[in-house]
């Protein structure tokens, strides 16, 4: 069972910097081995940058219940577990030509990796 955040870790985190929320979300999903997305009733939710599709990832629950507002309030966070991603989900996004989006903000800003890095990064860490 992963600790729940504070407010004022929140609220820290999220006044990051995109590199900066980049290596903590890296870090915090090796150390809690689980990645947290958001998903409704289609699936995963994507977000669109100008040359990529991409699914947005968080180290925390509640960083990615943050996002479940406005166009996204029926959606609901989700963790899959480290391994899992390894197995099924680095060659499923790879296959789909999909990126990940590593902690976006509430301005949707975030680094963009291919799924290949983000693993790397991830077992990296691990």
């Amino acid at each position: 069972m992963s600790e729940s955040l504070s407010k004022e870790q929140l609220e820290t985190v999220n006044k990051m910097r995109s590199e900066e929320r980049l290596n903590y979300c890296i870090k915090e999903i090796a150390k809690q081995r689980k990645v947290w997305i958001l998903t409704d009733e289609h699936g995963c939710v994507m977000l669109n940058t100008e040359d990529e599709d991409c699914v947005p990832v968080w180290p925390h629950e509640e960083f990615a219940n943050q996002w479940a507002t406005g166009e996204w309030e029926h959606c609901k966070a989700e963790s899959i577990s480290t391994a899992k991603w390894f197995s099924r989900w680095t060659h499923g996004l790879e296959d789909d030509e999909l990126a990940v989006v590593v902690f976006p903000n509430n301005d949707e800003e975030g680094v963009v990796l291919y799924p290949d890095e983000f693993e790397f990064e991830l077992k990296k860490r691990g």
